[in-house]
């Protein structure tokens, strides 16, 4: 049978076919975004998050390391619309810098231990040999809680943002390269990668071309929900003062600031408490939004509840 020439109206009319059904298939995961209400809402809070933080200098005009003695602890006015700290700083300015430290560590964790992540449960679910001694590595930092297995790194590496990433990043690749792994377990036994496998494609071939992109659909959900935990842990490590070093504000600094305070000078609790649970929030929202979008199991699950 003679090859179809590209130049024919078959060929014109198979490229307009193909054309057609990617922008069917965008319109409706568009439409299946918009009737998702965890998405939608978890989106236009990540975009107001997102807005304030780039824009962090303008939105209140002061500096968030500025002291000002003789208007400390004051109350929320409208001079001061969240009030002020112990040493007089402006307390709005500090919570939209603090969110804006603790988006950028979350966003910076959750995007490298997704990576390392990927990697590691990729070929551990490809390879059995590998296998045994990558997830036993992982087993054994899984075994220990969150917080205390960063708590002893960053005693040991000592307090900063940098070494602070680096903790939660290991902290975090566990979870994600478990999850990588049983997809890449379950894309491993398909006929088609047999196939390949049989016509003489390359391990890495085979890797990276047929078996991620069925794994990167539950690493994105995963991710957004790294994203929110790396947060608290962070604000956690803060709060304790192992995390973020003070002066830089964070959520968890503006937390272990107010603790002192909190009976005579609530707001400087209250507040970066509020925008604490509004981000994770955000997060947790977009991520079951996405969820649901991604995996078919999941929306079927929905429907039946």
């Amino acid at each position: 049978m003679p090859l179809l020439d590209t130049n024919t109206p078959a060929a014109f009319d198979s490229d307009d076919a193909r054309l057609r059904l990617k922008r069917e298939n965008r319109k409706l995961f568009a439409r299946r975004f918009v009737a998702n209400k965890s998405a939608v809402i978890g989106s236009a809070l990540i975009a107001l998050i997102a807005v304030v933080s780039l824009f962090a200098p303008w939105i209140s005009g002061r500096d968030p390391y500025g002291l000002d003695v003789v208007n400390r602890l004051k109350p929320p006015s409208s001079a001061f619309p969240f009030g002020t700290d112990n040493f007089g700083r402006d307390l709005l300015t500090r919570v939209v810098y603090g969110t804006r430290m603790s988006a950028e560590v979350g966003f910076a964790v959750a995007f490298a231990s997704s990576l390392i992540g990927l990697v590691i449960g990729l070929y551990a679910g490809y390879i059995k040999w590998l296998d045994q001694i990558l997830m036993r590595v992982m087993d054994g930092l899984f075994a220990f809680p969150a917080v205390l297995l960063a708590i002893a790194m960053m005693a040991a590496l000592g307090p900063s943002v940098g070494n602070l990433i680096v903790c939660l990043t290991i902290v975090f690749v566990p979870s994600i390269a478990r999850i990588v792994r049983s997809s890449a377990l379950v894309s491993k036994e398909q006929t088609y990668i047999e196939a390949m496998h049989a016509l003489g494609a390359s391990r890495n071939r085979i890797i990276w071309k047929h078996i991620m992109p069925g794994a990167l659909s539950p690493l994105i959900v995963q991710g957004s929900f790294v994203f929110a935990e790396a947060i608290i842990v962070e604000a956690a490590l803060s709060f304790l003062g192992a995390g973020i070093p003070a002066p830089t504000p964070s959520l968890g600094n503006l937390l272990s600031d107010g603790k002192l305070f909190i009976y005579n000078s609530s707001w400087m609790t209250i507040f970066p408490g509020l925008a604490l649970v509004l981000v994770v929030l955000a997060m947790n929202l977009f991520g079951d939004g996405l969820r649901d979008l991604l995996d078919p199991h999941a929306r079927r699950a929905g429907k039946k509840r």
